[in-house]
């Protein structure tokens, strides 16, 4: 069984490594140049990866084998001499099974080749089913998309609400019913492919780092739907934390006199923030109280992106709720509540891959544990 990157792993390779490791290394310091920069010749990436030309075409010659490159002939404008021949990654050389499993009474599936892009879709109705009854409704809906696939399947993705480990077991689900569930063994067990699982918040933030607009900086992707939770990448690695709960802001309790949280609490952030609430207020009261709450989830988070100097925080979700005066709200209220040198720079903004945030960042997370390219 395969899972995440432990906290501190880089997504992305990083250098030379010992000798017993350097030849997969070396093949995700390729496939990352050519995943982020496109097509190259082989002398280019020889310069960009610090490796030296034999081994380059050695490893390039090797994945066009695989599939995974392909030869593009010259560039446009070649003029004297032998011109370079390029060779470029091949986003249909696989798929990827990709799970959503944030959607309330929904459980959603697709395969995604390796640009990200949706090629089949499958879903099914959970019928409120819980516990063991929504564990066997992914193990169906899994097995669908693998019998589907028209392509070799590089792995499995699953972005889960909850709390979920290095090793794939969702510890703490209340929406699912589940605790300490081995989501990524069960999978693995039962169809022999690398399974990888991770909180959907988290999966919907590697999505805006890999696939999206996401610039260099440290990214906060706020997760927002009947719960609400938050995804970091910092320095080009996805922040896990202690006991896997970084980003579990929606159990923060904002309002200690307000609503009961599905946690047991009473005035959680999610109580407010949830798109079910959220509907509930724009239906009484109008897009002014969208603004009302964008100030006060401004007001939560300013200390977050003081504290970190975050460069983007990306809202996911609804776009008719979280586009507009809550989003504006947001960024005025943050950038009032910080200084300059972290407010000012902020970028605010909704996610630019819409309801397919997870499931393309579930195919993210196979990519990085698979081929090391994020």
């Amino acid at each position: 069984m395969t899972q995440i990157s432990p906290v501190g792993r880089p997504l992305r390779p990083q250098g030379k490594v010992l000798q017993e490791d350097a030849r997969r290394h070396h093949r995700a310091l390729i496939l990352q140049q050519l995943f982020s920069g496109g097509p190259a010749s082989r002398a280019d990436l020889a310069r960009a990866t610090a490796l030296t030309r034999v081994t380059v075409s050695d490893l390039v010659g090797e994945m066009i084998r695989d599939g995974l490159l392909e030869e593009l002939g010259a560039p446009a404008g070649s003029r004297v001499g032998k011109p370079p021949t390029l060779v470029g990654f091949v986003p249909d050389a696989a798929h990827v099974v990709c799970l959503d499993l944030s959607v309330e009474d929904t459980m959603t599936g697709a395969l995604v080749n390796l640009a990200g892009t949706v090629q089949v879709r499958r879903s099914v109705s959970t019928g409120g089913a819980t516990g063991p009854d929504a564990l066997i409704l992914v193990h169906r809906l899994t097995a669908d998309l693998v019998a589907a696939a028209t392509r070799p399947v590089l792995g499995v993705g699953v972005g889960t609400p909850g709390v979920v480990d290095a090793d794939g077991t969702v510890l703490d689900a209340p929406n699912l019913g589940w605790a300490d569930v081995h989501l990524a063994r069960s999978l693995h067990e039962a169809l022999g492919l690398p399974v990888f699982v991770a909180n959907d918040a988290n999966t919907a933030a590697l999505a805006e780092h890999t696939f999206g607009h996401a610039g260099e900086g440290g990214l906060m992707l706020v997760r927002i739907g009947k719960g609400v939770g938050a995804g970091l990448i910092l320095g080009g690695q996805l922040l896990h934390g202690h006991r896997a709960a970084a980003g579990e802001i929606g159990h923060v309790v904002i309002d200690p006199a307000g609503t009961t949280c599905a946690c047991g609490r009473v005035g959680c952030l999610e109580t407010v923030l949830g798109v079910p609430r959220l509907r509930q207020r724009l239906e009484h009261d109008g897009p002014e109280a969208l603004g009302r709450v964008g100030e006060l989830l401004g007001t939560v988070l300013a200390p977050v992106v003081g504290a970190l100097n975050l460069h983007e925080l990306v809202l996911s979700g609804p776009t008719d709720l979280l586009d507009g005066p809550l989003r504006e709200a947001t960024a005025t209220t943050i950038r009032r509540n910080t200084m300059a040198v972290s407010g000012d720079h902020l970028v605010v903004r909704t996610s630019t891959l819409g309801d397919d945030v997870v499931l393309v960042g579930a195919a993210a997370l196979v990519l990085a544990g698979e081929l090391g390219v994020s």
